[in-house]
């Protein structure tokens, strides 16, 4: 329980970025209090006792209190087994840190932060507009574009069968670059680039 807090600790002083529950102070500080109550299983104890040797190497005679220590850590395996894992389950609910939690589903956790990415890179195109940083003329569009993801978040979710017709599309849009590589006035590696743009739209939107 001391090594889970001073983990705590220790990620609080030298990476407070990526502290957990900083949020919620009572859920970040009971937290390691489970963690630490399901430790000690023993399984590094045992093959330590079972390590010590059975005689002393100088003087022959019996490693003293060789049984005993065997003993005191076969306990501490059982009792942690049996004390510390039958009590979890009650620790858990009486604590109360997971009531009130919500989980979402895979698909709605990925548009949750597809939808907060949108929010951010709006933000930031917008202040960079302002301070004059941004002067390309497609940045007006650009901005309109993430608004309207935005203001329209299941446009940020594809349906099956719009990803199964729109893999189609980028099939055939391959078949026709083939077609085109027989020309010979056409760069090869025009073709080649072209082909890695298809690839990297395809994995795109296998991922949505």
């Amino acid at each position: 329980m001391i090594s889970s807090y001073a983990a705590l600790l220790a990620t609080l002083v030298f990476r407070p970025s990526v502290a957990p529950n900083r949020n919620n102070p009572r859920r970040m500080w009971r937290m390691p209090l489970l963690l630490g109550w399901t430790g000690m299983r023993g399984v590094v104890s045992l093959a330590a006792a079972l390590a010590i040797p059975l005689l002393l190497k100088n003087s022959g005679e019996p490693f003293p209190h060789r049984s005993l220590i065997l003993f005191i850590t076969f306990m501490v395996i059982l009792l942690t087994l049996l004390i510390q894992g039958l009590t979890l389950p009650h620790f858990i609910k009486r604590s109360k840190l997971f009531e009130g939690l919500d989980e979402l589903n895979e698909e709605d956790a990925k548009l949750k932060v597809r939808n907060e990415l949108a929010v951010h890179t709006l933000r930031l195109l917008k202040a960079k507009h302002e301070q004059g940083q941004y002067k390309d003329t497609h940045l007006q569009r650009m901005i309109e574009q993430w608004e309207h993801k935005i203001s329209q978040p299941e446009n940020m979710k594809i349906s099956e069968e719009t990803r199964r017709n729109y893999l189609e599309l980028l099939e055939n849009q391959r078949k026709f670059l083939t077609g085109l590589n027989k020309d010979p006035s056409l760069d090869e590696e025009i073709i080649r680039w072209q082909t890695y743009q298809i690839d990297l739209e395809e994995e795109r939107i296998k991922l949505l």
